[in-house]
């Protein structure tokens, strides 16, 4: 009977990469296109997310978790691998709490 570690190959270098090194092309494709609009994501969703609990900054909160949850569904739909996707969902995830948060705090337009 065969072990799992001669299955699984040898231990760190797992599909011909080197250990350690993250990519978001996990299928050996190159998708520039999609990682920019993954990073873009969670970046926005990060920003929404920090601004959501400053209520002085609703506004940025607000528009900021519009756009990243609205944006990260899009990027969803079209991303080629699962490390792009697992960081979607977190942009996604983020961008909706920041929204949340803004729209508690104000919502989308300045206040009197």
């Amino acid at each position: 009977m065969a072990s799992m570690r001669n299955v699984l190959g040898p231990a760190g270098h797992a599909a011909g990469r080197a250990p350690g090194r993250f990519t978001l092309n996990t299928d050996g494709a190159r998708h520039p296109a999609e990682n920019v609009l993954t990073v873009a994501t969670l970046l926005i969703g990060i920003l929404a997310f920090v601004t959501g609990f400053i209520v002085r900054a609703h506004m940025i909160a607000s528009w900021a978790g519009a756009l990243g949850f609205l944006g990260g569904l899009y990027t969803q739909y079209i991303s080629a691998t699962t490390a792009q996707r697992s960081l979607i969902i977190v942009g996604v995830v983020a961008s909706f709490v920041g929204v949340a948060l803004g729209i508690y705090h104000g919502g989308f337009v300045p206040g009197p």
